[in-house]
């Protein structure tokens, strides 16, 4: 608790409060204790106080007048059996708590051990001893009731300390051990929570939570205790939805209630036999009843358009500068990198060519012996490279005619027409054969022909390139 009233001064007729809250073992148990010295103790502060036929030692939780309003929450009455402050804690009270703090652990397992050699259904949650060691508090949980009258005298022989059995709760037992909760922080009930309630069902449904018992349960196996600290608004909010809408009666059948979205404010129904679910309002949900009340069944729902997308994000007029930071250093590298790169790839194309014998590249030129058009390179002298024959000149002289003016005639036929008319003409030396189908038979034309100038006047006269020369063969 959080003691808002210690910076307050009180009057000068009224005097402070003479009980204060004092916690022991890191506040898993609290108890109050009248200050009979008068002195003035200030929370964390450590201090002796009465014990068991002996003393404790406990810290200052809380002092002041808000002490009056927790005895009253935890229902501790103002009387003369009050136990009482001795001092504040010394060395060597401090140093004998200690040695005794340090014998819990070891207690807790041999007391674990002779608990089961006596078969008695029961679980050992913590082990308490007293400041001075005269007494010693055994927390245990357990279903049943437990006879643990033997348990004690071998306890008490045991441990040679006064024994106290006291029975727990799984809460209580979840509060002392600790430990970290499904929202990420620490246990309610190890830290603040101190009165706890019954949790049921009910107030998962009120929320409408699904009842899985694995997520509504804590790490002490029960229903979480925050299922009731949102409860009291959930039933403030569900006394606007009407209780008996449960089903309403259309034109196209019966709708039956399927869930109620308390933050939208709508009511989900749907037909039977139908999985689609139809969102109403909560006007709209009984004014349908008031008709079925009437005997007068509406043609439609009148079902609510549900928007599911998500709101746009308000620009802040933040930019991303990440793009534009540069590292030249990284710069530089990669740019020496491409450069090694590149070198590589020429060193072996280089060396491609050297195999094959041609001459090297040099660096940084390109290529002038790539042909065009993906023909391959003539590497051949020029005076090794036989010139090509020029057929248009010996069709021009063997007076073929255009493509347009000859019958379309098959390929085949034409040859064999052609090789006809050449074994029947005779050949003669320095005379053109005549064409077939032509006046004139030595030398004739086609007229339209001689209209065009021949393509090869320019040219020098090849011996060589005539074919029907009689001395080639000479």
């Amino acid at each position: 608790m959080f003691d808002w009233l210690s910076n307050i001064p009180l009057g000068d007729s009224l005097a402070p409060f003479d009980i204060i809250e004092v916690s022991f073992n890191n506040g898993s148990r609290k108890d109050f204790f009248r200050n009979v010295t008068k002195q003035f103790f200030d929370k964390g502060e450590m201090v002796t106080v009465e014990g068991v036929s002996g003393f404790d030692v406990g810290t200052v939780s809380l002092t002041g007048e808000l002490v009056k309003l927790q005895m009253k929450k935890r229902r501790a009455e103002d009387t003369p059996e009050v136990k009482k402050v001795l001092r504040r804690s010394t060395n060597d009270d401090l140093q004998r708590m200690n040695d005794n703090k340090s014998r819990e652990k070891e207690a807790l397992i041999k007391s674990r051990a002779l608990a089961r050699n006596l078969g008695l259904e029961m679980k050992l949650a913590e082990v308490e001893i007293q400041a001075d060691g005269r007494k010693a508090t055994f927390f245990y949980t357990a279903d049943d009731r437990v006879d643990f009258r033997e348990l004690i005298k071998v306890y008490a022989s045991e441990f040679r300390a006064k024994v106290e059995m006291r029975q727990i709760g799984a809460r209580q037992e979840a509060g002392k051990v600790g430990g970290i909760g499904s929202c990420g922080r620490e246990l309610c009930c190890s830290t603040w929570l101190s009165d706890f309630k019954s949790v049921n069902t009910t107030a998962a449904r009120y929320q409408n939570l699904s009842i899985n018992q694995a997520k509504l349960s804590g790490q002490c196996g029960r229903l979480k205790c925050c299922l009731n600290y949102e409860l009291d608004t959930y039933l403030d909010a569900l006394k606007d939805f009407p209780d008996d809408a449960d089903n309403i009666e259309t034109a196209g059948g019966v709708a039956h209630l399927q869930k109620r979205d308390i933050f939208k404010c709508l009511m989900w129904y749907s037909y039977e036999g139908s999985n689609k679910q139809y969102p109403l309002t909560i006007a709209r949900a009984k004014e349908i009843r008031q008709l079925n009340r009437q005997g007068i069944k509406p043609d439609d729902l009148k079902p609510v358009e549900v928007v599911t997308a998500k709101p746009k994000e308000a620009d802040l007029g933040y930019a991303d500068v990440v793009g534009l930071i540069s590292l030249k250093s990284l710069e530089k590298t990669a740019q020496k990198r491409k450069q090694k790169d590149k070198d590589k790839q020429r060193q072996q194309r280089n060396g491609e060519r050297t195999e094959r014998g041609e001459p090297k590249q040099a660096q940084g030129q390109p290529r002038t012996d790539a042909p065009k058009g993906g023909q391959k390179p003539d590497n051949r002298q020029p005076s090794e490279r036989k010139p090509k024959p020029d057929n248009r000149q010996q069709r021009q002289q063997s007076g073929g005619q255009p493509k347009q003016g000859r019958e379309q005639q098959p390929r085949n036929e034409q040859q064999q027409q052609r090789q006809e008319q050449r074994q029947q003409t005779p050949k003669q030396p320095g005379q053109q054969p005549a064409q077939p189908g032509l006046p004139g038979g030595q030398g004739a034309t086609n007229p339209k022909q001689d209209r065009r100038p021949p393509r090869h006047k320019h040219r020098p006269h090849n011996p060589n390139k005539n074919n029907n020369n009689p001395e080639k063969g000479q």
